[in-house]
C-alpha cells in the first residue's frame, strides 16, 4: 500500500470514529429522557401516587434497560420535584399536600403576574396568534378529555403569553413549578368539571392581552389563585 492509500485510509478511519463517538453519547441521552417523559407521565396520571416508591431493578425490567438510564431519569425527576431520591431506599414519589399546592401556587401567581406585567407593553399580533393556537390544542385536549396533554398545552399557552416579556430564566423557573402542579389541575378539571370554566377564562385572559389591557394582571392572579381551591377529598 502506497502512503496516499495510507494516507487516505487514515482519513477514512478517522471519519468513522469520530462519527461514531457523535452518534452513541446522542442515543445513550436519549434514553434517559424518554423514559423520565413516560415516568412523569404515570406520576401525573396518579398511576404513581404520593409515597409510591419507584424501583429502579423494576423499572429497567419492565423497559427492558439497564438501571443507568433510570437512574438518570429519576436524577431528572428530582430536578422537576416530582420524586425524591433517598439514600437506601432509592427513589419516592414526593407528596403533595394541599399546604405545598397552596405555596406552589402562591409562587404562580407572584411570578406570572411580574412576567405578564412585562410582557403586555411588547405584546403583538403574532403573538396573540400564537397563543391562540395553544388555546385551540387546549381545548380540543380538554374536549377529547386526553389528559395526558392538558398540562403541558397549559404550559405552552400561558408561556406564550409571558415570552414578549424576554425573561427565559423566569420561564425556566415557572415551567417547573408547573409541572409539579400538574397533578392537581388534572384532578381539580376532572373532578369539579370545570373545564367550560376554564376555558372561558383563558379565553378573557388572552383578550386582555391582545388589547395590552393592564387589568390582565389580576385577572390572571385571580385565574391562577382559584385554580389552588383543590377538592376537599384530596389530603391535607
Amino acid at each position: 500500500m502506497d502512503s496516499a492509500s495510507e494516507g487516505s485510509e487514515r482519513k477514512v478511519m478517522k471519519v468513522t470514529t469520530r462519527e461514531a463517538r457523535s452518534v452513541n453519547p446522542i442515543a445513550r441521552q436519549s434514553l434517559p429522557d424518554a423514559i423520565a417523559v413516560e415516568l412523569r407521565e404515570r406520576i401525573l396520571n396518579g398511576e404513581f401516587k404520593d409515597g409510591d416508591p419507584i424501583v429502579q431493578e423494576a423499572i429497567a425490567e419492565e423497559y427492558e434497560v439497564s438501571r443507568m438510564p433510570v437512574r438518570e431519569a429519576l436524577r431528572q425527576l428530582e430536578g422537576q420535584g416530582l420524586v425524591a431520591l433517598k439514600t437506601h431506599k432509592g427513589a419516592i414519589v414526593t407528596s403533595m399536600k394541599k399546604e405545598k399546592v397552596s405555596e406552589l401556587f402562591d409562587l404562580r401567581a407572584l411570578l406570572e403576574c411580574d412576567i405578564l406585567a412585562r410582557a403586555l407593553p411588547h405584546f403583538g399580533p403574532s403573538d396573540a396568534a400564537a397563543a391562540q393556537d395553544f388555546l385551540n390544542q387546549l381545548e380540543g385536549a380538554y374536549h377529547r378529555r386526553d389528559t395526558a396533554e392538558w398540562g403541558k398545552l397549559n404550559w405552552q399557552f400561558h408561556r406564550s403569553l409571558y415570552l414578549p416579556a424576554n425573561r427565559p430564566e423566569t420561564l425556566s423557573v415557572l415551567e417547573g413549578i408547573n409541572i409539579q402542579v400538574e397533578r392537581f389541575i388534572r384532578v381539580q378539571l376532572v373532578m369539579t368539571g370545570a373545564i367550560a370554566a376554564a376555558e372561558r377564562e383563558h379565553r378573557d385572559l388572552l383578550s386582555l392581552c391582545t388589547e395590552r389591557n393592564p387589568t390582565a394582571v389580576d385577572y390572571l392572579r385571580k385565574h391562577i389563585l382559584d385554580a389552588a381551591k383543590l377538592p376537599s377529598s384530596i389530603s391535607a
